[in-house]
């Protein structure tokens, strides 16, 4: 987030055709709840034309990066790497540990797709869980960036819009972006 040390979150794999629509929630998740960039295997264009679309059309700032190698970033992270795991530490017994370490350090989130080879788990800093369960690494990704940024991401401002949405109490208002400084909060049509 704006003025903290980087979060960048990596897809470490991507099966085209079977993980598509999870790939591209990856990184919306990551652009909606705080992280600064996404970066997704080579074979996951699609999924990096869709997050920039969106991007593009509901603000920044956010980055998406393709990569020939996701092992070659875990290997190589110059800061603190975050392996998220059904089988990793608790989330709520390591959340404060990994604030103190991200302090003035880039964080790398990594979440899996297939099998995860040992040597992430091994070059990991952290193995984190969010439950000690099967889930979607999205609704994982999404509970650790909100406890790591304890709820700040969700007053984020978002900058080079098209447009805004308003917040209604019932339907759904999205207005150009130069205009929704017109509308009060809680508008409807």
């Amino acid at each position: 987030m704006h003025g903290e040390p980087e979060v960048a979150v990596l897809r470490l794999a991507h099966r085209p055709g079977r993980d598509d629509r999870m790939t591209t929630h990856v990184g919306l998740t990551a652009r909606a709840l705080g992280a600064d960039r996404v970066i997704y295997p080579d074979n996951a264009d699609q999924s990096r034309r869709t997050v920039e679309d969106i991007t593009g059309r509901f603000g920044g700032p956010f980055t998406v990066e393709l990569t020939d190698s996701p092992a070659g970033v875990v290997r190589n992270w110059d800061g603190v790497v975050v392996h998220l795991t059904m089988y990793g530490e608790r989330v709520q017994d390591v959340e404060a540990d990994i604030r103190d370490a991200h302090d003035g350090e880039p964080l790398l989130v990594v979440v899996g797709s297939e099998k995860v080879p040992f040597d992430v788990y091994e070059r990991a800093d952290y193995n984190v869980a969010v439950t000690n369960q099967p889930h979607s690494e999205v609704a994982g990704l999404a509970v650790f960036l909100d406890r790591l940024f304890e709820g700040r991401e969700l007053d984020r401002e978002w900058t080079d819009a098209d447009r805004t949405v308003v917040p209604t109490e019932t339907g759904k208002r999205v207005v150009p972006t130069d205009e929704a400084g017109d509308v009060p909060d809680g508008s409807t049509d």
